[in-house]
């Protein structure tokens, strides 16, 4: 990728004035960069596609054997998806989603295909905070959105961090060109829209996005200025999403990664919290002070009256090496202090996901055939473990 692009933009050495000059010009090069690598990335038409599954993907996907989605095809209770010139099947994420309806509609079992919300459940708003850059959050996020999504959950992400990593890795690329409503649009004090309006649909069916922009910073400025003057701040977020909530199972939200006010807006309208860390001695001191200013920060809100109630407060070991002798005693240590606090299953430190992020992909939208299978299969199957532990934490949520 640096090559190419290098070869496409000027790289002589800078010349300014003035430090104002200077980093101008180094921002103006930072994003023609990443511009040109954007539209090599998405060329021709610079938009995001998601590639399609394989017959046994999908077949997995469901919960079914291969045996039993092709004799659904042969009774034609299903329908045909494409098919190769060697006779193999290949579906899109919508028609998965669409086979799981059909087969929802016959099943005798409630929830076996599509296992969201049924009467009286509420909405899972899950929060993924921590302060500490490079805990994986926006990464753990987007797998869980698409994990969540591609098992038939109904998915509204909401991006709360102001550099928009999880809008672009929704397909929005606000290098590129971004003019729509965002959720600050929402949650400004001056004639905030609804929700509804913010909201944009993706190309990954099942998940929908509330999306950021820089201007999102803002918020934090506006909300001390209106705090002096006694307006709550911490429930706009959740006033937001109450007005959406019929039409969503999950709500995935991403926070920046510092304790201000966009991060307690979240920490109100949650009704989970999962922590990324990365097990290192840094890592645990600084999610060490992140909790304890949290807490502080609750007292704060509590002493107003309310009464707040997480389903689950649960930290997320990320780019975990099980190789690294010091990092498992990070992570022996903090299942000793927080026992079941601490989600089972870790996210794998892997080359894969690295290099489908420098895509801003997650790894369910690569091919197998594209990757060395077995780096590709530890790292799927430490992103489906991670998942499957957070689906049945929101099931048993739900009292199941």
């Amino acid at each position: 990728m640096s090559r190419e692009i290098a070869t496409m933009i000027q790289t002589a050495p800078i010349n300014a004035a003035t430090q104002s000059e200077l980093t101008s010009q180094m921002a103006a090069r930072l994003h023609t960069a990443l511009t040109t690598h954007l539209q090599q990335a998405y060329a021709p038409d610079q938009r995001k596609d998601l590639r399609l599954f394989s017959a046994t993907e999908t077949a997995e996907l469901l919960g079914v054997t291969g045996q039993f989605l092709r004799k659904c095809h042969s009774e034609a209770s299903l329908p045909e998806p494409e098919v190769n010139r060697n006779g193999r099947r290949f579906y899109s994420g919508g028609e998965i989603l669409q086979i799981r309806h059909i087969l929802e509609n016959s099943s005798r079992t409630p929830g076996k295909y599509l296992p969201g919300r049924r009467e009286g459940d509420k909405l899972q708003v899950i929060q993924l905070m921590n302060f500490k850059g490079g805990s994986a959050k926006s990464t753990s996020a987007i797998h869980l959105c698409h994990y969540l999504a591609l098992s038939g959950y109904r998915v509204l992400a909401i991006d709360l961090d102001p550099q928009g990593s999880l809008t672009g890795f929704c397909g929005i690329q606000t290098e590129l060109e971004f003019e729509g409503a965002s959720i600050y649009d929402a949650l400004r004090y001056d004639d905030p829209v609804p929700m509804s309006e913010t909201i944009v649909e993706t190309y990954f069916p099942g998940l929908h996005l509330a999306p950021a922009r820089l201007v999102l910073s803002e918020f934090e400025t506006e909300t001390a200025i209106n705090a002096g003057r006694g307006v709550a701040f911490f429930n706009k977020l959740n006033h937001a999403i109450q007005s959406v909530e019929s039409d969503y199972d999950v709500v995935v939200i991403d926070s920046p990664p510092a304790l201000g006010f966009l991060t307690l807006t979240g920490l109100y309208a949650a009704t989970s919290v999962i922590v990324p860390m990365t097990p290192s001695m840094l890592d645990l001191a600084s999610t060490q002070q992140f909790v304890e200013m949290t807490s502080a920060y609750l007292g704060v809100i509590e002493d107003t009256g309310v009464q707040l109630d997480h389903d689950f407060f649960s930290f997320l070991i990320t780019r975990d090496d099980p190789s690294d002798i010091p990092s498992q005693q990070i992570v022996s240590l903090m299942r000793a202090l927080f026992q079941d606090r601490v989600v089972s299953a870790t996210s794998l430190r892997s080359t894969a996901i690295a290099d489908a992020s420098m895509l801003k992909m997650s790894i369910y939208e690569v091919a197998r055939s594209e990757m060395t299978r077995s780096t590709y299969d530890r790292a799927k199957g430490s992103m489906d473990a991670v998942g499957l532990e957070i689906a049945g934490m929101i099931q048993q949520a739900w009292g199941r």
